[in-house]
């Protein structure tokens, strides 16, 4: 089972939705990074679930425990180890599905590849894993403001129709946090929350976009051929639960422009090379060109609904699965610290095996 990401940098991670904890470890994490433990945890509590109506009520305090890897405050160059212990799992809210599959999810599947499965709340593939991404990329984001002074920031771009059509240069980031729904514009936040607040009370959910920028990033991240940044990217986006597409920089609006246009042309500012416009996204040739990285990332509408749904019984037979537990009724507001701890961790990576691709004096 896939559960590592990275190579220099690389974290493993373990634990299901319904079990003990879950957990990651991370190794090649450097000696020497100062670690504030209160801003990991921080990020955990941007993700944890019961922030407000239009989120999950499930009551986790995801309060990290670092087992490994730090003394004093600093990493020791150490495999560094964390656990989060799950306190607020309710398991009977799923012994009706014990053998039915609900609609899109990975029940179907995972009981076909694997022959068992654990249907309590997903088990392995419920998006209660990514909370050890978060903590993970809490430490990189750590590691790579004292590296070099990489800023990470994603924030809700689109909630079903609803669409921003502010470019991000135009927002204020800082104010990312200043609204339940995570996104910088006030008067669309507001809209946002209202839409997903009428869902949930249809009992139904809904989808969004969740968009990422990376600030001060180096130029030469990333390799040419199998392992471009912007693939990179994709790859670690595309693994976070009910994430459907992923686009950077012009993405699928750069086919409606000619070569002419959509070129950006270079110009020398003081010792720098820059572009005039980006909309290569901050990657050219798959390697960071020192210009803003940016990108979007579209999420599907929760699968689970509190609706009673057609489906099918592991032995075949036609079955209707009604909707229990506690979820998101849409999950980009919570999704926004997830986006921003996977760039992080796939930035780190880049760094460190940027500084193995040739010797200097």
């Amino acid at each position: 089972m896939g559960s590592s990401f990275g190579k220099i940098f690389k974290i493993s991670t373990f634990g299901e939705s319904h079990g003990p904890a879950i957990g990651v470890n991370i190794e090649g994490l450097p000696a020497g990074i100062h670690l504030d433990v209160d801003q990991i945890q921080f990020e955990l509590s941007r993700r944890k679930p019961g922030q407000s109506r239009i989120t999950t009520q499930r009551k986790e305090a995801d309060e990290i425990e670092i087992l490994s890897g730090v003394f004093e405050g600093v990493t020791t160059g150490t495999p560094m180890a964390m656990v989060i212990r799950n306190k607020d799992q309710k398991s009977k809210d799923y012994t009706h599905i014990a053998n039915q599959f609900r609609p899109s999810h990975a029940d179907y599947t995972s009981q076909e590849k694997y022959g068992v499965r654990d249907y309590r709340g997903g088990g392995r593939s419920s998006a209660r894993e990514t909370a050890t991404r978060v903590a993970a990329g809490a430490v990189a984001k750590q590691f790579i403001a004292q590296a070099f002074g990489g800023e990470f920031y994603a924030y809700v771009s689109q909630v079903g129709s609803l669409k921003l059509e502010k470019e991000y240069v135009d927002l204020d980031l800082d104010r990312i946090d200043d609204h339940a729904v995570r996104c910088p514009d006030p008067e669309m936040a507001d809209k946002m929350f209202k839409l997903i607040d009428q869902v949930r009370k249809e009992q139904d959910t809904i989808g969004g976009v969740v968009t990422g920028v990376i600030k001060n990033i180096p130029i030469g991240l990333g390799e040419p051929v199998f392992d471009k940044l912007h693939a990179t990217l994709g790859k670690a986006m595309l693994s976070i639960n009910a994430v459907k597409g992923f686009e950077y920089g012009s993405g699928f609006e750069g086919i409606k422009m000619k070569g002419s246009a959509h070129n950006d042309a270079f110009y020398k500012e003081g010792n720098r090379v820059r572009t005039r416009t980006n909309k290569s996204g901050g990657i050219q040739g798959g390697i960071s060109n020192g210009e803003d990285i940016y990108f979007n990332v579209a999420f599907k509408p929760v699968a689970t609904i509190m609706q009673d749904q057609e489906s099918v019984d592991k032995d075949g037979n036609t079955a209707i699965v009604s909707g229990k537990g506690r979820h998101d009724p849409c999950v980009v507001p919570r999704a926004v610290p997830i986006v921003e701890a996977m760039s992080a961790l796939v930035i780190a990576d880049f760094y460190l095996i940027c500084r193995t691709n040739k010797l200097t004096h």
